[in-house]
């Protein structure tokens, strides 16, 4: 991928671009009958963004993937040198799209960005709503054991946002924030915390428990949040 990316930070909000857009659907993906969504391709011109996610677009899973807290998933363009220095060169690392991403985008790093950040992309506005935990998928993607633990240990998980307004969406939009939350939650915090080991912690239970009453947070990871204190 390339490494030219406009991005414009002020006051601390965030102004940058849909460096690609990618839609798809299920398809085959290993022997056993198994279907994903992970390859998706450019999309051409602009594409509905609805509440229930692009227009054409559509998941394999629908128990673990997809709804209104998964409309859109967006990997920050950042993370491909990373991945490309760790993985040697990998060939899905040379195009967006190879952690099955709709949006790529840069300056959204998991550190930048905090759960219910809100962001006009396009026609459409959306709410930030947590991090992907990744799973077995990405492993047999790239065929390499182990990326997804690899992905969690280095926090590099990219964001899931609800849509708030729909509309479309194409390469080459700009993404604007428009309004930025009061908390500390990170998706990098957050993802630290839920997935990568932090509430084993000393003192994480109280932060699971304030974690578990964001209201902004996507369900299933505040329900993951209140299981996590309580245990």
């Amino acid at each position: 991928m390339g490494s030219a990316h406009y991005i414009v930070y002020c006051c601390n909000m965030i102004s940058t671009l849909v460096d690609a857009l990618l839609i798809g659907g299920p398809k085959p993906f290993r022997g056993d009958g198994t279907k994903s969504a992970m390859e998706r391709e450019p999309a051409s011109g602009p594409v509905l963004l609805t509440k229930d996610g692009f227009v054409g677009d559509h998941v394999a899973d629908t128990k673990v993937h997809g709804g209104p807290d998964k409309a859109l998933h967006l990997y920050p363009a950042e993370h491909y040198p990373f991945w490309m220095a760790k993985l040697e060169g990998h060939e899905l690392l040379n195009h967006a799209g190879a952690f099955g991403e709709n949006v790529s985008a840069a300056g959204m790093t998991e550190d930048k960005v905090k759960i219910g950040d809100r962001f006009r992309i396009g026609e459409a506005l959306v709410e930030l709503s947590h991090g992907r935990q990744p799973c077995w998928k990405i492993d047999h993607r790239f065929n390499i054991h182990g990326l997804s633990r690899e992905v969690i240990r280095t926090g590099k998980c990219g964001l899931y946002f609800r849509v708030l307004e729909e509309g479309a969406v194409e390469a080459g939009d700009v993404i604007e924030q428009v309004s930025a939350s009061k908390h500390d939650w990170t998706v990098a915090r957050v993802f630290k915390l839920l997935i990568g080991g932090g509430h084993r912690g000393e003192g994480a239970a109280g932060e699971l428990q304030e974690l578990s009453q964001l209201e902004t947070l996507a369900v299933v990871w505040r329900e993951r949040a209140a299981a996590l204190a309580e245990s």
